[in-house]
């Protein structure tokens, strides 16, 4: 069996590697082809750089993302505990536009049309293209909890799950929380984004919380049976430092929130309400709506089918899906890791296809989630993901699998450094 430290350094190593085979030789109709990439995120950025990478420059790939920056999720929970600023987790996009010849346009899709192969932004304009990319992320389900779609509270309760700027206001709200007070998480059915992530901010949470106001509790409602990651550590962990300052409750499904007398109450499938002066919800997800309702979310109306080989639509020809917004394979998470290596496995199928090459029959990811659980200590989880022709999906490798025993300073340290290996992968 490996030892853990070789799982990890093995993860680390492969999220700044090719991962996916070397650059593919040039031919004509890689430079007469053009790949739009929907989505500037783990998976998208990813994708539009290593296809230029991979096709030594010669295809045409346009990035359809309309921020300006790519502000990154995983680490945003150090916001919430007032360990890290937005501005810390925040990286440029021009790299890929000056260094790698990427075509950017700021602007959002609001269809594609299959058939003719085009992309219609929300600026009028349209885009033809010869392979889509789709790495929109995911939707929230607001309306499958009574009232929290209503303006009142989309604007009082920042969600912190699509928009990392959020992390923030959750931060704000804590700080301004009366001595003594209550804060609420709930935490919705899987699957979700980043499954250690609910977990981890609720003890970024308890952590500022028992510093400055020490008489505070933090409340945890899972509509699991059990904590989705991670558990028995993430339970150690919360007994040890906590107490009773933080309750998690298992099994306990978010229907309504009601905002009343300054102060929210949430209430649950079988008749119970809380009420807490700070309220995170984080509501169901599937993946965005662009890919919704454009016919390619066809596992439940809620997620996409990919040939894990090529990361290809199994409904839709000539257009791939990566990120949260797929059907996953066994125990793969929904992380920006995986996201990561999903970009680096489409890309090179899409330029050995156009250049008439045979794909990889043997595509693999590796996984590397990251819980920063203090300022200064975090627990990772780690694994390897490969391609199975037989039931034709990826499995997890089990040999190569890994979790933190207990928080550390090694891997918070392992954790910042991952952070920027995979943003200069993406970006730089």
């Amino acid at each position: 069996m490996m030892r853990r430290r070789d799982v990890l350094l093995g993860a680390l190593a492969a999220t700044s590697c090719l991962g996916a085979g070397g650059a593919i030789a040039g031919t004509n109709a890689l430079r007469k082809a053009h790949v739009v990439v929907v989505g500037g995120g783990f998976g998208g950025a990813t994708a539009a750089k290593y296809l230029r990478m991979l096709s030594s420059n010669r295809l045409r790939v346009t990035l359809v993302e309309p921020r300006q920056s790519f502000v990154s999720l995983p680490l945003s929970n150090l916001v919430v505990g007032g360990n890290r600023r937005v501005a810390d987790l925040t990286v440029a996009y021009e790299a890929l536009t000056r260094r790698h010849g990427v075509e950017w346009r700021r602007s959002r899709v609001q269809s594609f049309d299959a058939a003719r192969r085009s992309v219609h932004l929300d600026d009028g304009t349209a885009l033809t293209y010869d392979r889509l990319v789709m790495s929109p992320g995911i939707s929230l389900d607001r309306g499958a909890i009574a009232g929290l779609g209503t303006k009142d509270l989309r604007d009082s309760l920042p969600v912190g799950w699509t928009d990392a700027t959020e992390a923030a206001k959750i931060h704000a709200a804590l700080a301004a929380m009366p001595d003594g007070g209550v804060f609420a998480m709930t935490i919705p059915e899987a699957p979700l984004r980043c499954p250690p992530a609910p977990y981890e901010r609720a003890t970024q949470a308890a952590h500022w919380l028992r510093v400055h106001n020490p008489r505070a509790k933090v409340l945890v409602f899972d509509a699991n049976a059990d904590i989705l990651s991670e558990a028995n550590q993430f339970r150690s962990l919360w007994a040890s430092r906590f107490g009773d300052s933080l309750e998690y409750h298992p099994q306990f499904n978010c229907t309504e929130v009601v905002r009343n007398a300054g102060k929210y109450e949430a209430r649950f499938e079988l008749g119970e309400t809380v009420t807490a002066d700070v309220l995170n919800v984080i509501p169901p997800m599937s993946a965005a709506d662009i890919v919704v309702r454009g016919g390619l979310a066809t596992a439940n109306g809620r997620w996409c089918d990919v040939d894990f080989l090529t990361f290809a639509s199994k409904v839709v020809p000539r257009v791939h899906v990566l990120g949260d917004a797929i059907q996953i394979a066994p125990q793969m998470p929904k992380s920006g890791q995986m996201a990561n290596q999903h970009a680096k496995v489409c890309a090179a199928a899409i330029v050995a296809d156009l250049a008439g090459r045979p794909v990889n029959p043997e595509p693999v990811c590796f996984n590397l989630c990251f819980s920063f659980v203090s300022n200064d200590e975090a627990m990772h989880i780690a694994g390897e993901h490969r391609y199975d022709p037989v039931q034709r999906t990826m499995l997890p490798v089990l040999a190569k699998s890994d979790v933190s025993i207990r928080p550390t300073r090694d891997d918070f340290a392992r954790g910042m450094a991952w952070a920027q290996g995979i943003w200069a992968d993406m970006l730089a």
